[in-house]
């Protein structure tokens, strides 16, 4: 049997509910390994086959969804009309209640989402689809290697004409700060500290305060392309920012907020998952 693989085939950008976390922005990176016997080219599979027909595949399944642990005992879902609605309870007594259009979502039969889980899943998916002479498939999921202070965030585009609509889809991304042109790993260290598995989301889009359990949680809807999108979560998880939540936003906000704080000129290097982003900078006066 012969092997091939395709490394850094595409990059997952995408969110998942977590028991104790809350909602998680991540990003995977995706490398396959396909084995089977040749096929009469002396292929087990055409290259150029793999990136548009497997990457397809594969951003169709989960990439920009909201990744939900189906078995989880705290996770609660219902069909409401073309909707599908997903109520997870959460450790710390809070609630996430997330509503839209069913491909937004993709419930996963586990207890807990991790890269082993959903690679196995997506094997699956592939191998029904494949030629008949690939008789094995594998997919590996792994985060960047990073040196150096990154953070987990989800946030949704409305007016986004593609996946970046929905209401929870995530990124996990690097953050790089500087002060008057020297990186400051400390700035970094506070900063990600404070945007620890947060949801960035634009002002907006608030549409009220809940309380469950004692606990404030924070509304948010909107309609898109794609349909009505909501979502309502544990106040301290949300980060509201008076703009757009799109990085290059995102970048300058920060940069604004690092700049008040210290009184200093600060530039920001935000990522958007792996090897794309904006820059920021600002200068109080």
């Amino acid at each position: 049997m012969a092997r091939l693989f395709v490394d850094n085939l595409t990059v997952m950008d995408f969110s998942y509910l977590d028991a104790d976390r809350g909602v998680v922005g991540e990003s995977w990176i995706v490398d396959i390994e396909l084995g089977g016997e040749l096929d009469d080219q002396g292929m087990v599979f055409d290259f150029g086959h793999v990136k548009k027909q497997i990457k397809q595949l594969i951003d169709a399944q989960a990439d920009h969804r909201l990744l939900v642990p189906a078995a989880y005992a705290g996770c609660r879902t219902q069909s409401v009309g073309n909707d599908l609605l997903v109520e997870f309870s959460l450790a710390n007594g809070g609630l996430i209640r997330h509503q839209s259009p069913r491909d937004a979502v993709l419930l996963v039969t586990c207890d807990v989402i991790s890269a082993e889980v959903v690679a196995e899943d997506l094997a699956l998916q592939l191998r029904s689809v494949l030629p008949d002479n690939v008789s094995d498939v594998l997919v590996k999921l792994r985060c960047e290697e990073i040196d150096g202070a990154f953070f987990h965030y989800s946030h949704g585009l409305q007016k986004h004409q593609g996946q970046c609509q929905r209401i929870a889809h995530g990124h996990r991304s690097r953050l790089e700060l500087s002060v008057h042109g020297a990186r400051d790993r400390e700035l970094e260290a506070q900063w990600v500290a404070k945007l620890r598995d947060i949801y960035i989301a634009s002002e907006e889009h608030i549409s009220g305060k809940t309380v469950h359990n004692g606990m404030a949680h924070i509304d948010m809807a909107y309609d898109a392309a794609q349909g009505h999108f909501s979502l309502s979560m544990p106040e301290h998880q949300v980060f509201v920012v008076p703009c757009v939540s799109t990085v290059e936003n995102i970048a300058n906000h920060l940069a604004l907020a690092a700049s008040t704080d210290c009184g200093l000129a600060v530039q920001v290097k935000a990522f958007e998952g792996v090897g794309k982003g904006a820059f920021g900078s600002a200068e109080t006066v």
